[in-house]
């Protein structure tokens, strides 16, 4: 029991890198819309690369999205409207009409009131006899409409009936063929004023008939039985012809995944991602072994891969037209931000090719999306100053418009029926990538990250731990701003993160803040503290600074890429000055107590940094040396730490340590370059 959980714990990476990729493939197959995968690749307007096809079983051609709509649309302006007649409104609008002609009579004399309340009323009986049609504006009313009376629904014409704005024409004639004598303008617009439409639009009626008009449109246009040639191969894949693929292609998915071989195609699925996944991880085993053990950076890389996936399969349920909206960019964006871009672009590639299982035109989305990724890695540089995001930013959106447009062009033949909103998406798209920048600060809070954002405020000497290393050491802040302008050079030299490794320098030597005097920099005096102590207790005290720069780090919140730099900036070297003053006295002394504890450098930035960090300390020996001087003074401390094995493990080349040893030579030899002396 005790071997098993003491073999468990040692393991304990390793089983956590497997069940992440176990979790990983699952969640990824898990959102995988349930459908299989036709195999047959196809494009409108492009030749039909497969052998010659024929329809494998009886299936309907499909209308297409649009042609439905354009049906409908059709219907909706031929469907002929339900309108009711209400009988109450005549018989209320009389005894209205009645009252306001007395009212009216009673003001006037000399006026035949008998034959003109009469010719009242048989006007508003010739109106209402006819039928008084409401008109809205926001009813279009054909020529001809239904009217319901009781349960029986008669098509009549609507030019049977009086609107309002014919009242007055038809009121003025039937008056003077009545009366024999013009109509007074006050009696007029009395009896206007009495007459209110008796026939309405009838919605529910009129909804319901339309929506049984729509029910009846027919999803397909025809019919392909089993065994007929479909397409020839060579043959161009023609509007019609791309028709019939695209039926057979949802016929074959939709039949696919079916309660019998459900679990076949998701093995086949399994195995896809699978491997997908397993080439990622075989990358980061091989060429990037750090990332590799970090179990938290590869989560994080992991958890990017899984966004990306979720937020595409999420917007293809909804609409699958809108997959381009996804920004999938910010993910070989983020990658670079806080690895490189060789795996940025890599996870990318793998990402595009995991999601080319499920997009619609996967070829085309594949094309357009990898393109775009290589644009990002390619552009994207210094994302700490804002200017560059935005323009990449409109370079990735200016590739997915014109790959797009190519790809519209190559299959419809013509410009005239672009899509428009797909430029839209892509705009969308590019504003949606700016958000990178508030998602790498959420990042690094989560994942413990630092990114070139952060370090560039880490950067200022103003800080409140910087300001506090040169109050307290100010020859030690000195020491650490010429380390740092020595690195920052030598990274540039060979292609190194050169602000990474810059502000690593400023941060390295920050333990001697608490025993400052006992560091010869720091000493603005003859009286040295170390000729009190024991030599053994002047190493502590020199080896300390490493645990001390350590501890101090982390009070400030430090990111853990930068306490490596003060954790490996002195490798496993020797105090030797003391250690070879202890072995006067005691030659059998340990040199153990006098050695550092490591570890190694193991990245060119912390092998950058110990070179630079041991040239420049070194240097102040130097009095006004020559060019020569400094190449042999230069070639020795770098010689001695390879002698001593400090860069066996970094990723870094003997040609690279060349080019570093140039460039600290060049800069030393600026430093101490005695100029011309100018006459008096």
């Amino acid at each position: 029991m005790a071997k098993g959980l003491h073999a468990l714990y040692k393991n304990q990476s390793l089983i956590y890198k497997y069940l992440l990729y176990v979790l990983v493939v699952g969640v990824i197959v898990y959102l995988f819309p349930k459908g299989g995968q036709f195999k047959y690749e196809f494009q409108k307007g492009k030749p039909w690369q497969h052998e010659t096809l024929y329809a494998p079983f009886d299936f309907s051609v499909k209308k297409t999205p649009e042609e439905i709509k354009e049906e409908e649309l059709l219907i909706r302006a031929r469907q002929i409207p339900y309108f009711f007649k209400d009988s109450s409104v005549a018989q209320n609008q009389k005894e209205l009409l009645s009252q306001k002609v007395s009212a009216y009579f009673q003001q006037q004399e000399g006026i035949d009131t008998i034959a003109t309340r009469k010719w009242a009323q048989s006007f508003l009986d010739s109106v209402y006899q006819k039928g008084l049609l409401k008109k809205t504006l926001q009813l279009n009313v054909p020529d001809q409409i239904y009217l319901r009376y009781k349960r029986e629904a008669i098509l009549t014409e609507v030019s049977d009936f009086l609107t309002i704005s014919q009242l007055p024409i038809f009121l003025d004639s039937l008056y003077a063929r009545s009366l024999k004598a013009p109509l007074d303008g006050s009696l007029k617009d009395i009896v206007l004023s009495s007459l209110s439409p008796d026939i309405f639009y009838d919605k529910d009626l009129s909804e319901k008939a339309t929506d049984a008009a729509l029910s009846n449109i027919s999803t397909t246009r025809g019919f392909i039985d089993k065994g007929k040639l479909i397409i020839a191969k060579g043959a161009v894949v023609a509007p019609d012809n791309y028709k019939v693929l695209s039926s057979l292609k949802g016929e074959y998915e939709s039949d696919l995944w079916t309660d019998t071989n459900y679990y076949i195609v998701l093995l086949g699925y399994l195995l896809l991602v699978a491997l997908v996944m397993l080439m990622l991880f075989l990358f980061l085993a091989k060429y990037r072994p750090l990332i590799y053990r970090d179990n938290t950076q590869l989560t994080f890389i992991l958890a990017n891969v899984l966004l990306m996936v979720l937020l595409t399969t999420l917007v293809i349920q909804y609409n699958n037209a809108y997959v381009f909206v996804v920004p999938l960019c910010i993910l070989p964006l983020i990658l670079k931000t806080f690895f490189d871009a060789r795996l940025g672009l890599f996870v990318h590639v793998l990402t595009v090719l995991v999601l080319g299982f499920v997009v619609p035109n996967s070829f085309e989305f594949i094309f357009l999306q990898i393109m775009a990724g290589i644009v990002t890695i390619l552009s994207v540089n210094e994302l700490y100053k804002r200017a560059n995001l935005f323009v990449s930013v409109g370079q990735i959106t200016l590739v997915y418009i014109v790959g797009y447009f190519a790809f519209h062009v190559i299959q419809e033949g013509s410009v005239l029926n672009i899509q428009w909103l797909f430029f839209g998406l892509f705009a969308l798209n590019g504003m949606i990538t700016l958000f990178a920048q508030p998602l790498i600060y959420i990042y690094e809070k989560l994942f413990g990250l630092v990114s070139e954002v952060s370090l560039l405020e880490l950067s200022d000497t103003n800080s409140k731990l910087l300001k506090e290393l040169s109050n307290k050491a100010p020859g030690t802040f000195h020491h650490s701003l010429q380390v740092a302008n020595l690195a920052e050079a030598a990274a540039n030299e060979i292609g190194a993160n050169a602000m990474l490794v810059r502000v690593g320098a400023l941060y390295h030597d920050i333990g001697k803040m608490n025993h400052p005097t006992y560091f010869s920099e720091n000493q603005i005096s003859s009286v040295n503290p170390h000729h009190e102590l024991d030599p053994i207790d002047s190493a502590k005290i020199i080896l300390d600074h490493v645990k001390d720069g350590i501890e101090i780090a982390k009070k400030y919140n430090l990111p853990d890429r930068l306490i490596d730099f003060i954790r490996v900036h002195h490798g496993t070297t020797q105090v030797y000055y003391f250690y070879k003053k202890a072995q006067e006295t005691d030659p059998e002394v340990s040199a153990e107590l006098f050695t550092y504890p490591g570890p190694l450098p193991f990245s060119k930035e912390t092998a950058i940094l110990m070179m630079a960090d041991a040239v420049e300390a070194a240097s102040k020996s130097l009095k006004n040396p020559t060019y020569l001087e400094i190449d042999a003074f230069v070639e020795k401390i770098i010689d001695g730490q390879m002698k001593g094995s400090q860069y066996v493990n970094a990723n870094i080349t003997f040609k690279e340590i060349e080019q570093i040893k140039k460039v600290l030579k060049g800069k030393l030899t600026n430093i101490y370059h005695l100029r011309v002396a100018y006459p008096e």
